[in-house]
């Protein structure tokens, strides 16, 4: 198994502070939507039955009935959060540093950036079973968490130690199942890999199956397993909490699916997918930015169709 370094929390303490007025806005007025397509780079999460996607500047929504709102941003966004049980409130990383709540679905947002430092955040993710529970992986840092929906944050985990060296998390999820430890899992994709912790935060691990541990110990086989390529960076993870044990991961190779909670995998689709995102109401719907390209799947990534936002 992997272990991170040791390293006491103590250099870490809690940070507070208030959110920050609105002022300006993120976004600006509407405006109407020209011919044009998302380019490759960029977010995408589902928010109240609608797809976001942020690209560079560019904010799109697309509802369920296809309705398409373009608005341009004031910073760029590279990570979201949102949670099926807070409708409406929405978590942004924006570049270079920094960190966004909206409570309106996008509309509008707030800077909550006061208890981070101001270093980029890597990946975002909210609590499976918690959605004011935050977690910020900042880059060089470590595991930040906020209890409050982002007024405080505190210092939780050193970065994962992963082939000789401590590894930036590129993407995080909060995976509903319990890890016997009375708590559940985080899920994190880095340059080496995929790694777990329980959120008790004891130590990074490797997924392994249930029952690999009760095997070695009784001295048997642990069961085989199919993990994701060896040493693959893995770019984005996205799951429903409908179905906390159906995982996706993007790798250079494409997306591969689990239905395990990360202990076996398989291929999906082939190729190069730039973001990735699960409908929370069915784990079986997904959204993906490719080739310059928003695109959505109705059948766990088996097939994308692509969206005209011309």
């Amino acid at each position: 198994m992997s272990q991170n370094l040791p390293r006491a929390l103590s250099r870490r303490c809690l940070l507070s502070g208030g959110v920050a007025a609105f002022g300006a806005a993120l976004l600006l007025p509407h405006t109407s939507l020209a011919a044009t397509t998302v380019v490759s780079s960029g977010s995408l999460t589902y928010a109240d039955g609608a797809i976001l996607a942020a690209s560079k500047r560019t904010l799109w929504r697309v509802d369920a009935a296809g309705k398409i709102e373009h608005r341009p941003l004031d910073r760029s966004i590279t990570a979201f959060a949102s949670h099926p049980e807070t409708p409406g409130t929405l978590f942004a990383a924006v570049a270079p540093s920094g960190l966004l709540r909206s409570r309106d679905g996008g509309r509008t947002w707030a800077d909550i950036s006061a208890g981070l430092q101001a270093t980029r955040i890597t990946a975002l993710a909210q609590a499976a079973l918690e959605p004011d529970m935050l977690y910020a992986a900042l880059e060089g840092d470590g595991l930040w968490r906020s209890k409050d929906a982002g007024i405080s944050w505190e210092f939780v985990m050193d970065r994962p130690y992963l082939d000789g060296t401590e590894r930036d998390v590129l993407t995080l999820v909060s995976v509903g199942n319990p890890t016997g430890m009375g708590g559940i899992w985080l899920y994190a994709g880095t340059e080496a890999g995929l790694t777990r912790v329980p959120d008790c935060f004891c130590r990074w691990q490797d997924v392994t199956a249930g029952d690999a541990m009760d095997a070695l110990v009784a001295g048997k086989t642990p069961p085989p397993t199919k993990p994701l390529p060896e040493r693959e960076q893995v770019n984005h993870l996205a799951l429903s909490p409908e179905e906390p044990e159906r995982i996706y991961a993007v790798l250079k190779s494409g997306i591969w699916t689990s239905t395990g909670a990360g202990v076996n995998w398989t291929m999906t689709a082939s190729g190069t997918f730039d973001a990735l995102a699960v409908d929370p109401e069915n784990p079986r719907h997904l959204a993906a930015l490719r080739n310059e390209t928003l695109s959505v799947s109705r059948d766990g990534g088996m097939t994308f169709e692509p969206l005209n936002l011309s």
